[in-house]
């Protein structure tokens, strides 16, 4: 997995709440058991119409709207458990998420898959929404070591909360079997003692 530390990027505001996993990869595109290629069915039928020509009222399909961090509306990820979904957002090229609410199991499968969801509270969410609405070029500072983000033009800013272990693993750019491997000089050494 890739390193996360500081991001600093513009957004893609995808201001809709309730966003299941159904929508963000439809159950037709789960035939694949690796990670690439999901991107390009992200929010597949909200893109596309049904002869596959993109729907321009959509977000992804405005380019005003560019950047490695989705802005999401409140209860993002609910529905089924389907890791996909984390790897189709990643697979487009996004790093973080934002929401004011994710589904517990949505929010896991993003973390153990480079993925940072980042919760704010539903004031600093519309904040945001508002600012990159008026302004595609706003850039975005997520620093994961302080756990804040930041809108860079106001300087507003805010609190996340994360697993201290996931959060180190994001930082390094680890798995789980990463980190493991990491200190199987440790692990090997405790088992020594038993």
């Amino acid at each position: 997995m890739e390193k996360i530390n500081i991001l600093e990027s513009t957004c893609v505001p995808l201001n809709v709440e309730e966003i299941d996993t159904d929508q963000i990869i439809p159950a037709r595109f789960l035939k694949a058991t690796n990670r690439d290629g999901f991107g390009k069915n992200l929010f597949r039928d909200w893109r596309y119409d049904e002869k596959g020509e993109p729907k321009m009222d959509f977000v992804l399909n405005n380019d005003d709207y560019q950047g490695k961090i989705l802005v999401a509306g409140k209860n993002f990820g609910c529905g089924s458990s389907r890791e996909h979904a984390a790897w189709a957002i990643t697979d487009h090229g996004f790093k973080a998420v934002v929401s004011s609410f994710f589904a517990d199991i949505f929010k896991n499968n993003a973390l153990n898959n480079g993925l940072l969801p980042v919760q704010v509270s539903d004031g600093f969410l519309q904040k945001l929404f508002n600012t990159i609405e008026a302004n595609p070029a706003e850039q975005v500072k997520i620093d994961l070591p302080a756990q804040t983000i930041t809108i860079l033009t106001t300087g507003e800013s805010e609190s996340f909360d994360i697993n201290n272990y996931k959060k180190l693993c994001l930082m390094n750019g680890l798995d789980d079997i990463d980190y493991l491997l990491n200190i199987k000089d440790k692990i090997e050494a405790y088992e020594k003692t038993r």
